[in-house]
Protein backbone atom coordinates (compact mmCIF):
# COMPACT_ATOMS: atom_id res chain seq x y z
CA UNK A 1 0.00 0.00 0.00
CA UNK A 2 1.05 3.62 -1.34
CA UNK A 3 1.97 5.83 1.99
CA UNK A 4 -0.59 8.57 -0.15
CA UNK A 5 -3.25 5.82 0.44
CA UNK A 6 -1.88 4.54 3.98
CA UNK A 7 -2.82 8.73 5.05
CA UNK A 8 -5.92 8.11 3.61
CA UNK A 9 -6.80 5.16 6.37
CA UNK A 10 -7.95 6.36 9.81
CA UNK A 11 -7.82 3.03 12.35
CA UNK A 12 -11.55 2.72 14.18
CA UNK A 13 -9.94 -0.65 16.31
CA UNK A 14 -6.56 -0.20 18.68
CA UNK A 15 -4.77 -2.71 20.64
CA UNK A 16 -4.47 -2.05 24.23
CA UNK A 17 -0.49 -2.60 24.48
CA UNK A 18 0.76 -1.05 28.13
CA UNK A 19 3.03 -4.06 29.09
CA UNK A 20 5.78 -5.94 27.22
CA UNK A 21 7.32 -9.29 27.45
CA UNK A 22 5.86 -13.05 28.05
CA UNK A 23 2.62 -14.06 28.52
CA UNK A 24 3.70 -15.58 32.02
CA UNK A 25 5.18 -12.78 32.88
CA UNK A 26 1.98 -11.01 32.34
CA UNK A 27 -0.34 -13.25 34.08
CA UNK A 28 2.12 -12.77 37.09
CA UNK A 29 1.22 -9.11 36.93
CA UNK A 30 -2.71 -9.77 37.09
CA UNK A 31 -2.14 -11.02 40.99
CA UNK A 32 -1.22 -7.90 42.69
CA UNK A 33 -3.55 -5.65 40.34
CA UNK A 34 -6.43 -7.89 41.01
CA UNK A 35 -5.64 -7.74 44.57
CA UNK A 36 -4.95 -3.84 44.80
CA UNK A 37 -8.37 -3.57 42.52
CA UNK A 38 -10.42 -5.70 44.87
CA UNK A 39 -9.15 -3.42 48.08
CA UNK A 40 -10.19 -0.89 46.61
CA UNK A 41 -13.84 -1.55 45.93
CA UNK A 42 -14.04 -2.91 48.59
CA UNK A 43 -12.84 -0.22 50.96
CA UNK A 44 -14.42 2.75 49.10
CA UNK A 45 -17.87 0.66 49.06
CA UNK A 46 -17.13 0.57 52.84
CA UNK A 47 -16.75 3.99 53.39
CA UNK A 48 -19.88 4.97 51.09
CA UNK A 49 -21.91 2.84 53.01
CA UNK A 50 -21.06 3.88 56.33
CA UNK A 51 -21.10 8.18 55.35
CA UNK A 52 -24.04 7.48 53.44
CA UNK A 53 -26.23 5.28 56.23
CA UNK A 54 -25.59 7.19 59.20
CA UNK A 55 -27.35 10.52 59.72
CA UNK A 56 -24.74 11.61 62.43
CA UNK A 57 -21.67 11.58 59.35
CA UNK A 58 -23.82 13.84 56.92
CA UNK A 59 -21.90 16.97 57.71
CA UNK A 60 -19.55 18.59 55.08
CA UNK A 61 -16.34 17.11 56.25
CA UNK A 62 -17.94 13.47 56.14
CA UNK A 63 -19.72 14.25 52.57
CA UNK A 64 -16.58 15.07 50.85
CA UNK A 65 -14.76 11.68 51.98
CA UNK A 66 -17.73 10.07 50.69
CA UNK A 67 -17.12 12.63 47.36
CA UNK A 68 -13.74 11.15 47.50
CA UNK A 69 -14.21 7.83 48.15
CA UNK A 70 -16.94 7.64 45.03
CA UNK A 71 -14.56 8.86 42.55
CA UNK A 72 -12.06 6.49 44.21
CA UNK A 73 -14.21 3.89 43.36
CA UNK A 74 -15.08 4.61 40.03
CA UNK A 75 -12.11 5.66 38.24
CA UNK A 76 -10.30 1.82 38.44
CA UNK A 77 -13.79 0.53 37.34
CA UNK A 78 -13.29 2.18 34.05
CA UNK A 79 -9.95 0.92 32.81
CA UNK A 80 -8.79 -1.70 35.58
CA UNK A 81 -11.37 -4.97 34.47
CA UNK A 82 -9.87 -4.04 30.99
CA UNK A 83 -6.68 -4.28 32.05
CA UNK A 84 -6.64 -7.47 34.37
CA UNK A 85 -7.93 -9.42 31.13
CA UNK A 86 -5.29 -8.41 29.03
CA UNK A 87 -3.03 -9.39 31.43
CA UNK A 88 -4.68 -12.71 32.11
CA UNK A 89 -6.10 -13.34 28.59
CA UNK A 90 -4.70 -11.32 26.25
CA UNK A 91 -7.92 -8.94 25.50
CA UNK A 92 -6.61 -6.12 24.38
CA UNK A 93 -9.15 -4.85 21.42
CA UNK A 94 -11.09 -1.30 21.83
CA UNK A 95 -12.53 0.77 19.33
CA UNK A 96 -12.25 4.50 18.77
CA UNK A 97 -15.40 5.80 20.24
CA UNK A 98 -15.00 2.87 22.99
CA UNK A 99 -11.44 4.25 23.97
CA UNK A 100 -12.27 7.99 23.36
CA UNK A 101 -15.04 7.08 26.26
CA UNK A 102 -12.80 5.42 28.46
CA UNK A 103 -10.37 8.69 27.93
CA UNK A 104 -13.10 11.44 28.74
CA UNK A 105 -14.41 9.24 32.00
CA UNK A 106 -10.86 8.41 33.36
CA UNK A 107 -9.42 11.72 32.46
CA UNK A 108 -12.22 13.92 34.20
CA UNK A 109 -12.59 11.89 37.34
CA UNK A 110 -9.00 12.08 37.83
CA UNK A 111 -9.44 15.79 37.27
CA UNK A 112 -11.94 16.04 39.80
CA UNK A 113 -9.64 14.19 42.41
CA UNK A 114 -7.40 17.26 43.08
CA UNK A 115 -10.80 19.85 42.61
CA UNK A 116 -12.02 17.39 46.08
CA UNK A 117 -8.94 17.67 47.59
CA UNK A 118 -9.14 21.69 47.12
CA UNK A 119 -12.96 21.16 48.22
CA UNK A 120 -11.31 19.25 51.43
CA UNK A 121 -9.12 22.13 52.35
CA UNK A 122 -11.23 25.20 51.82
CA UNK A 123 -13.39 22.56 54.64
CA UNK A 124 -10.85 22.70 56.84
CA UNK A 125 -9.54 26.32 56.19
CA UNK A 126 -13.18 27.35 57.20
CA UNK A 127 -13.72 25.64 60.14
CA UNK A 128 -9.92 26.69 61.41
CA UNK A 129 -9.29 29.97 60.46
CA UNK A 130 -12.99 31.19 60.51
CA UNK A 131 -14.91 28.66 62.95
CA UNK A 132 -17.45 31.37 63.85
CA UNK A 133 -18.59 31.49 60.34
CA UNK A 134 -18.39 28.06 58.97
CA UNK A 135 -21.40 26.79 58.87
CA UNK A 136 -22.62 30.48 56.86
CA UNK A 137 -19.58 29.44 54.37
CA UNK A 138 -19.68 25.73 54.15
CA UNK A 139 -23.91 25.84 53.62
CA UNK A 140 -24.95 24.05 50.38
CA UNK A 141 -26.24 27.20 48.41
CA UNK A 142 -22.95 28.99 49.95
CA UNK A 143 -20.44 26.65 48.84
CA UNK A 144 -22.49 25.71 45.51
CA UNK A 145 -20.57 28.41 43.54
CA UNK A 146 -16.81 26.36 44.20
CA UNK A 147 -18.70 22.91 42.81
CA UNK A 148 -19.94 24.58 39.70
CA UNK A 149 -16.93 26.55 38.30
CA UNK A 150 -14.29 24.35 39.07
CA UNK A 151 -16.38 21.26 37.79
CA UNK A 152 -17.18 23.05 34.54
CA UNK A 153 -13.88 24.19 33.78
CA UNK A 154 -13.15 20.41 34.04
CA UNK A 155 -15.27 19.52 31.76
CA UNK A 156 -14.59 21.85 29.22
CA UNK A 157 -10.93 21.30 29.45
CA UNK A 158 -11.33 17.61 28.90
CA UNK A 159 -14.22 17.64 26.69
CA UNK A 160 -11.66 19.72 24.31
CA UNK A 161 -8.36 17.14 24.25
CA UNK A 162 -11.10 14.21 23.82
CA UNK A 163 -12.79 16.33 21.03
CA UNK A 164 -9.32 17.34 19.33
CA UNK A 165 -8.46 13.48 19.90
CA UNK A 166 -11.55 12.50 17.89
CA UNK A 167 -11.06 14.95 14.93
CA UNK A 168 -7.31 12.85 14.08
CA UNK A 169 -6.76 10.75 11.42
CA UNK A 170 -4.96 7.37 13.10
CA UNK A 171 -3.10 5.58 9.92
CA UNK A 172 0.76 5.41 11.61
CA UNK A 173 -0.43 2.39 13.83
CA UNK A 174 -3.75 0.82 15.85
CA UNK A 175 -1.26 -0.05 19.14
CA UNK A 176 -1.89 2.13 21.80
CA UNK A 177 1.14 1.94 24.10
CA UNK A 178 -0.83 1.72 27.24
CA UNK A 179 -3.40 -0.35 29.08
CA UNK A 180 -5.70 2.27 28.56
CA UNK A 181 -6.41 5.26 26.20
CA UNK A 182 -4.21 7.95 27.77
CA UNK A 183 -4.57 11.12 25.46
CA UNK A 184 -0.78 11.72 24.81
CA UNK A 185 -0.69 7.50 23.81
CA UNK A 186 -3.63 7.98 21.87
CA UNK A 187 -2.66 11.28 19.83
CA UNK A 188 1.15 10.31 19.08
CA UNK A 189 -0.62 7.74 16.57
CA UNK A 190 -1.75 10.17 14.54
CA UNK A 191 -0.40 10.83 10.87
CA UNK A 192 -1.35 14.41 11.25
CA UNK A 193 0.04 17.16 13.37
CA UNK A 194 -0.33 17.54 17.20
CA UNK A 195 1.04 20.43 17.97
CA UNK A 196 -2.61 22.01 19.17
CA UNK A 197 -3.25 18.76 21.06
CA UNK A 198 -0.15 18.85 23.14
CA UNK A 199 -0.94 22.61 23.85
CA UNK A 200 -4.47 21.95 25.33
CA UNK A 201 -2.77 18.92 27.01
CA UNK A 202 -0.74 21.31 29.30
CA UNK A 203 -2.98 23.87 29.10
CA UNK A 204 -5.46 21.15 30.87
CA UNK A 205 -2.64 20.02 32.87
CA UNK A 206 -2.18 23.60 33.99
CA UNK A 207 -5.18 24.89 34.66
CA UNK A 208 -6.78 22.57 37.02
CA UNK A 209 -4.31 20.30 38.85
CA UNK A 210 -1.69 22.90 38.72
CA UNK A 211 -4.54 25.48 39.87
CA UNK A 212 -5.52 23.71 42.22
CA UNK A 213 -2.74 22.50 43.90
CA UNK A 214 -1.88 26.05 43.96
CA UNK A 215 -5.11 27.28 45.83
CA UNK A 216 -4.63 24.42 47.80
CA UNK A 217 -1.15 25.70 48.75
CA UNK A 218 -2.61 28.85 49.70
CA UNK A 219 -5.54 27.58 51.99
CA UNK A 220 -3.18 25.34 54.18
CA UNK A 221 -0.30 28.16 54.69
CA UNK A 222 -3.18 30.34 56.00
CA UNK A 223 -4.10 27.27 58.50
CA UNK A 224 -0.85 26.83 59.17
CA UNK A 225 -0.37 30.71 60.14
CA UNK A 226 -3.87 30.18 61.95
CA UNK A 227 -2.57 27.20 63.72
CA UNK A 228 0.61 27.95 65.12
CA UNK A 229 -1.03 30.97 66.53
CA UNK A 230 -3.52 28.98 68.08
CA UNK A 231 -1.27 27.09 70.80
CA UNK A 232 -2.11 24.06 72.35
CA UNK A 233 -5.54 22.70 70.73
CA UNK A 234 -4.06 23.39 67.27
CA UNK A 235 -2.11 19.52 67.41
CA UNK A 236 -4.57 17.20 66.32
CA UNK A 237 -5.69 20.03 63.34
CA UNK A 238 -2.15 19.90 62.54
CA UNK A 239 -1.74 16.42 62.03
CA UNK A 240 -4.73 16.18 60.22
CA UNK A 241 -3.51 19.07 57.57
CA UNK A 242 0.03 17.09 57.47
CA UNK A 243 -1.77 13.66 56.54
CA UNK A 244 -3.88 15.72 54.08
CA UNK A 245 -0.57 17.42 52.03
CA UNK A 246 1.27 13.89 52.38
CA UNK A 247 -1.50 12.21 50.28
CA UNK A 248 -1.87 15.19 47.47
CA UNK A 249 1.70 15.56 46.80
CA UNK A 250 1.58 11.66 46.85
CA UNK A 251 -1.30 11.99 44.00
CA UNK A 252 0.40 14.80 42.27
CA UNK A 253 4.02 13.27 41.81
CA UNK A 254 2.26 10.74 40.62
CA UNK A 255 0.31 12.16 37.83
CA UNK A 256 3.00 14.62 36.62
CA UNK A 257 5.28 11.25 36.45
CA UNK A 258 2.77 9.27 34.61
CA UNK A 259 1.93 13.18 32.55
CA UNK A 260 5.65 14.14 31.35
CA UNK A 261 7.19 10.18 30.50
CA UNK A 262 5.06 10.32 27.20
CA UNK A 263 6.99 13.71 26.92
CA UNK A 264 10.44 12.63 27.30
CA UNK A 265 11.35 10.07 24.77
CA UNK A 266 12.96 7.31 26.71
CA UNK A 267 12.53 3.67 25.52
CA UNK A 268 13.96 2.27 29.12
CA UNK A 269 10.81 4.41 30.79
CA UNK A 270 7.95 1.96 29.19
CA UNK A 271 7.22 -0.84 31.44
CA UNK A 272 8.18 1.58 34.35
CA UNK A 273 5.75 3.92 32.80
CA UNK A 274 2.55 1.55 33.32
CA UNK A 275 3.51 0.89 36.53
CA UNK A 276 3.81 4.13 37.68
CA UNK A 277 0.25 4.75 35.83
CA UNK A 278 -1.06 1.86 37.63
CA UNK A 279 -0.15 2.95 40.90
CA UNK A 280 -1.63 6.34 40.07
CA UNK A 281 -5.00 5.04 39.66
CA UNK A 282 -5.18 2.62 42.22
CA UNK A 283 -2.98 3.12 45.02
CA UNK A 284 -5.06 6.64 45.82
CA UNK A 285 -8.03 4.40 45.54
CA UNK A 286 -6.90 1.92 47.92
CA UNK A 287 -4.99 4.91 50.55
CA UNK A 288 -7.62 6.92 50.46
CA UNK A 289 -10.14 5.09 52.65
CA UNK A 290 -7.71 4.24 55.30
CA UNK A 291 -6.40 7.91 55.31
CA UNK A 292 -9.78 10.06 55.11
CA UNK A 293 -11.97 6.94 56.34
CA UNK A 294 -10.37 4.62 59.00
CA UNK A 295 -7.88 7.45 60.81
CA UNK A 296 -11.16 9.55 60.85
CA UNK A 297 -12.10 8.79 64.53
CA UNK A 298 -16.21 8.83 63.96
CA UNK A 299 -15.90 6.92 60.64
CA UNK A 300 -13.60 4.30 62.47
CA UNK A 301 -15.97 3.87 65.28
CA UNK A 302 -19.21 3.09 62.88
CA UNK A 303 -17.12 0.45 61.03
CA UNK A 304 -15.60 -1.54 64.13
CA UNK A 305 -19.98 -1.21 65.28
CA UNK A 306 -20.74 -2.63 61.62
CA UNK A 307 -17.73 -5.22 61.68
CA UNK A 308 -18.91 -6.22 65.14
CA UNK A 309 -22.64 -6.54 63.84
CA UNK A 310 -21.73 -9.14 61.38
CA UNK A 311 -19.13 -10.91 63.25
CA UNK A 312 -22.36 -11.55 66.05
CA UNK A 313 -24.47 -12.26 63.73
CA UNK A 314 -21.93 -14.79 61.73
CA UNK A 315 -22.18 -16.73 65.05
CA UNK A 316 -25.06 -16.90 65.98
CA UNK A 317 -25.91 -18.45 61.99
CA UNK A 318 -28.44 -15.25 61.31
CA UNK A 319 -28.64 -13.09 57.82
CA UNK A 320 -30.53 -9.73 58.11
CA UNK A 321 -28.60 -7.06 57.37
CA UNK A 322 -27.94 -3.85 59.25
CA UNK A 323 -29.96 -1.33 59.52
CA UNK A 324 -29.07 2.50 60.41
CA UNK A 325 -31.52 2.51 63.25
CA UNK A 326 -29.33 -1.12 64.59
CA UNK A 327 -26.14 1.35 65.29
Amino acid sequence: MSEYAARNISHTDFILNGFSGSREWKQLLFIPFFLLFVMSITANSMIIFIILSHRALHSPMYMLICVMAFVDLVIPIFCVPNMLLNLLFNWNHISLIGCLVQMFCIHFFGSVQTTILLWMALDRFYAICTPLHYNEHMRFSAFLKFVIIPMLRNAVFISAIVGLARSLSYCQSNEIKHYFCEHMALVTLACGPIYVNNVVGLCTMFFIPAADVLLIAVSYVRIFVSLFKSGKSSQKALSTCITHIVVMFMNVILALTSFLSYRIKNEMLSNSHMVISAMYLLMPACLNPIIYGIRTKEIRQQIIKVMKFYLKNISMGQNHKPSCDTF
